[in-house]
């Protein structure tokens, strides 16, 4: 069978930097390696093809001699020593463009280091705790090793049997001609071994289940969507490092303020003759009620400023501000005597004193008069 052209097969010119050639190979690797497309012979062949391509043409003296002649350079005969050994180079590649695209997938499964799965766990917490800083106790059901097979997944804690069809190594070894290729085990799925008589109490899995109480600290000004790791409280497994546990922090909603960055908001009422007359109100803050002073004249949706008032920046340790909207409260109803008033009031008003005191309607009637 006539072989194509590595330039070709790649997708780059005959010119290519070596870094283009690097690119080029690692999105072919990524859509055709064999862990992605299980059982599919033609992803399997396009993945053999572009590395033996890339192969040749990542080394500078195996890629002279194919742009001089060709595969031909590589036929038996030729006089290219040591490109039989292009297998144990192959390893060592794939291992480490492995490791960087596909994780653990590489081809030195027993190798990689073992630990156990990271957990989640959302909290809530209100507005004053995560302003002032807490303890907060917690109960998390965590994975464990089965107490049963302590963890082996076979019945009373007996050593799985060796997989018969990668002889416990978890990799398949494909080898054509100079070219080898490692692919995960499809029978054991790369563990090397088989649990023939599984364990009743987990069904196999090896895993059982542990009620944990843990203490978490948060820290001042902690904001809802932030996380806090806790290192080894995650999934426990055997001969290997625990997980860590994430707590991701939500914020009760508060009856009084709303919270933006490390700066809060509230709404407060004033009766129209503090906010005509000016007054001194008392004002809720996270750590307690404070007077503030009403200036006479103040406009409804006016905001005022308490300085220090907020929530701790978790990156500049600097508290933020508490920001006052104060608005006119319109009673639904009056007593008698405030009836009165008002209505002198509203007669006083409706008597213009100045030019500077007339009302809207009057300068709209003058408007069309």
């Amino acid at each position: 069978m006539v072989k194509r052209d590595c330039y070709e097969i790649l997708g780059v010119a005959k010119d290519a930097s070596l870094e283009q050639i690097k690119k080029a190979y690692r999105q072919l690797a990524l859509k055709y390696h064999p862990d992605r497309n299980p059982d599919n012979k033609e992803a399997e062949e396009k993945f053999k093809e572009a590395s033996e391509a890339y192969q040749i043409l990542s080394n500078e003296e195996t890629r002279a001699k194919y742009d001089r002649f060709g595969w031909n350079a590589f036929t038996p005969g030729s006089g290219f020593e040591g490109f039989t050994d292009f297998s144990v180079f192959a390893d060592d590649f794939f291992s480490d463009i492995f490791s960087a695209f596909f994780g653990n997938a590489g081809p030195r499964s027993g190798s990689r280091h073992r630990s156990g799965r990271d957990l989640r766990y959302v909290l809530e917490i209100t507005l004053e705790e995560a302003a002032a800083g807490t303890d907060k106790q917690i109960k998390i059901k965590k994975p464990v090793p089965c107490s049963a097979c302590s963890g082996s997944g076979s019945r009373g804690g007996a050593a799985p049997k060796k997989c018969h069809q990668c002889g416990g190594a978890g990799q398949i070894r494909i080898q054509q001609g100079f070219f080898a290729v490692s692919r995960t085990c499809n029978v054991c799925r790369g563990h090397g071994t088989l649990i023939v008589d599984p364990c009743p109490s987990c069904g196999g899995n090896g895993e059982g289940s542990k009620e944990t109480e843990l203490t978490v600290k948060i820290p001042a000004g902690m904001d809802k969507g932030q996380r806090l790791k806790l290192r080894g409280e995650g999934e426990v497994i055997p001969d290997g490092a625990p997980g860590d546990l994430y707590v991701e922090i939500e914020i009760t909603p508060h009856q009084v303020f709303e919270r933006q960055d490390s700066d809060i908001i509230c709404e407060i009422p004033i009766t129209y003759c503090q906010a005509v007359l000016g007054a001194e109100i008392e004002v809720p803050t996270l750590t307690g009620p404070v007077n503030m002073k009403i200036p006479a004249g103040t406009p409804s949706g006016k905001v005022f400023r308490l300085r220090g008032q907020g929530i701790v920046d978790l990156h500049t340790g600097k508290r933020g501000d508490e920001h006052v909207r104060t608005y006119i409260y319109v009673p639904q109803t009056v007593t008698d005597k405030q009836r009165e008033v008002l209505e002198e009031l509203s007669g006083i008003e409706g008597k213009p004193v100045s030019n500077e005191s007339r009302t809207f309607l009057d300068k709209v009637k003058e408007f069309f008069e």
